[in-house]
């Protein structure tokens, strides 16, 4: 796939960052595989504050995927603090991680993870069934947040009715719906061609516009350049923090 054309500098607004979201610190990540043992994460500190467009880089086995994992409240660190809106979730239980997942992560994955036999508006309802909201309110907030990604003419069609972009385009509609404190897409174009790439990460600005607080794990530089700022993990540590040139 060829990658999408990064905005230019005079286009790249740099919103204001507000409260603190994520505060990471000193926090490391061990993994046993038979006799030894492996280092994820080597001490890693970070803070990312809402209204925030990051990318996280780093080449295989850099601990890329695992610090995605601990940003998204899919594992936890084996040492180290991790804060997530001011709340430790270093040592919470499993139900307390997944009550965070629901409501505050959107996730967005480059293979969509959609519910095949499911309708575009059943796809994004599913966040809100988890939360507990009745079935005319979570209706009504999965239609609007479908309209808002483009995609009210297609609310009644399963995913293998759409293309590559609007599964993708139901995928983002899902992690919105809940109006997460943070929006965290893994890959988000690795499976669509230049042009889809080119129309999901116009909707990404969108929504960084807007004010949503954004977090894209990629190996391309050209999807990190859309965001404002970049994370380059080696070897478990982070390598360089800082905007974008």
């Amino acid at each position: 796939m060829i990658a999408p054309t990064a905005p230019t500098a005079a286009s790249r607004v740099l919103r204001p960052v507000g409260s603190l979201v994520i505060d990471i610190e000193n926090v490391s990540k061990l993994y046993t595989m038979g006799s030894e043992i492996i280092h994820a994460l080597r001490g890693v500190s970070l803070k990312i504050h809402r209204n925030e467009y990051l990318a996280i880089m780093g080449p295989s086995g850099s601990g890329k995927s695992t610090l995605m994992n601990m940003l998204g409240c899919l594992d936890t660190p084996t040492a180290g603090r991790y804060e997530f809106n001011g709340k430790n979730v270093a040592h919470m239980e499993d139900d307390e991680l997944a009550d965070i997942r629901n409501r505050e992560i959107g996730f967005v994955f480059q293979t969509f993870n959609l519910l095949p036999r499911s309708t575009a508006l059943a796809n994004v309802e599913l966040p809100l069934i988890y939360a507990g909201i009745g079935h005319a309110k979570r209706k009504a907030m999965a239609e609007q947040t479908l309209r808002n990604v483009g995609l009210g003419e297609r609310m009644s069609h399963k995913p293998n009715e759409l293309s590559g972009g609007q599964r993708q385009r139901v995928a983002i509609a899902r992690a919105l719906v809940n109006n997460p404190s943070i929006i965290l897409a893994d890959e988000p174009t690795g499976n669509l061609d230049s042009k889809t790439g080119v129309e999901i990460m116009a909707l990404f600005e969108e929504l960084y516009e807007q004010g949503q607080t954004i977090i894209v794990v990629t190996h391309e530089e050209d999807i990190a350049r859309h965001a404002r700022r970049v994370v380059r993990l080696r070897d478990g540590l982070i390598e360089s923090d800082g905007p974008i040139d």
